[in-house]
């Protein structure tokens, strides 16, 4: 599969370590061209025979794009794409007000709720926001394979991207419509909340065990 990853920070290495492995075509889109290349050589070095390449922000994508950025940068993504229209879009974000440590959006609305609003033309699907990078680059916690958590209203696009992570060597858990991503997101903060307590090292899991 032809993936876009908007971004080139440590989630965008993570996953994009990921689809390489798994045999997927990946591009990179960053407005740095030095990091965005130094990225496509650290994914390169993944397999021999990864085919990934950088190009610049605003470039045209693949069919299924994640967006790898700050959950505030996604109306500048979508100002820069066109909406990302009739593209499946893949909201790794976790909506955080970093100075109190809460949820942006109000009670019973979800982050990925409002970049469905924002990307109205696109076809929005939550995953990867409670898979932490260091693990998605590992490929595995402990020996067990890592599960990302999808959310979506739509079934095709929900699809695509479950057959994108089970073929990276992770395990696709659908847990309903993109309503959904509001626990998701309220996991994804816990999970930061508690790294330090836990002293792994930002090397934790979420995984579903039985």
């Amino acid at each position: 599969m032809k993936v876009s990853i908007i971004g080139n920070g440590n989630m965008a290495k993570g996953i994009g370590t990921r689809l390489v492995s798994g045999g997927h075509s990946v591009t990179i889109h960053s407005q740095d061209e030095a990091k965005g290349k130094e990225l496509v050589e650290q994914l390169k070095k993944v397999s021999g025979e990864a085919d990934v390449k950088v190009v610049p922000i605003g470039t045209e994508t693949d069919e299924v794009v994640i967006v790898a950025t700050p959950y505030t940068e996604v109306e500048n993504v979508g100002k820069e794409y066109n909406g990302l229209a009739g593209k499946v879009v893949v909201d790794i974000t976790n909506p955080v007000d970093f100075n109190t440590f809460q949820l942006i959006p109000e009670a019973g609305q979800s982050g990925a709720q409002e970049v469905a609003k924002i990307l109205s033309e696109a076809t929005v699907v939550k995953a990867f926001n409670t898979t932490l990078a260091g693990p998605l680059e590992a490929g595995e916690v402990e020996g067990k394979e890592l599960d990302v958590f999808i959310a979506g209203d739509d079934d095709d696009a929900k699809a695509t991207v479950s057959e994108l992570v089970k073929t990276s060597g992770m395990r696709p858990v659908d847990v309903g419509p993109l309503s959904e991503a509001r626990h998701l997101e309220g996991i994804g903060l816990i999970q930061m909340k508690v790294q330090d307590q836990i002293g792994t090292g930002w090397m934790s899991a979420l995984k579903f065990l039985g």
